[in-house]
């Protein structure tokens, strides 16, 4: 039954690159009743939708899967970096060394 909920994943997802804000779908085979996570390798039934453990929030739908980036890209400037928590599906701009020269970022996507 899984089986039957083919889509073209390989070919869509390879096309949009992770570190770039954005959403990305999937077709499903006609007369599927779930879809395949490609991050996760978990399968959701027709209707329903999830966050998965990097943080895309996903829908399925019935004719096709949508996954759009839940947390955006951050550009950080300086001495600083960015700490993302896909536990908590947020980030912390912080200096990398104990500093006090202020974090500057700018982000884009969602």
């Amino acid at each position: 039954m899984l089986r039957r909920a083919v889509f073209v994943e390989l070919v869509l997802f390879a096309l949009v690159p992770l570190n770039d804000g954005g959403c990305w779908l999937g077709l499903l085979k006609k007369d599927g009743t779930h879809c395949q996570d490609s991050v996760d390798r978990t399968w959701h039934a027709v209707g329903s939708a999830w966050t998965n453990s990097r943080c895309h929030n996903c829908e399925c739908d019935t004719d096709y899967m949508a996954c759009c980036t839940g947390m955006p890209m951050v550009h950080v400037t300086g001495d600083c970096t960015v700490v993302y928590d896909y536990d908590t599906c947020t980030f912390d701009v912080i200096p990398k060394k104990n500093g006090t020269v202020p974090c500057a970022a700018m982000s884009s996507g969602k």
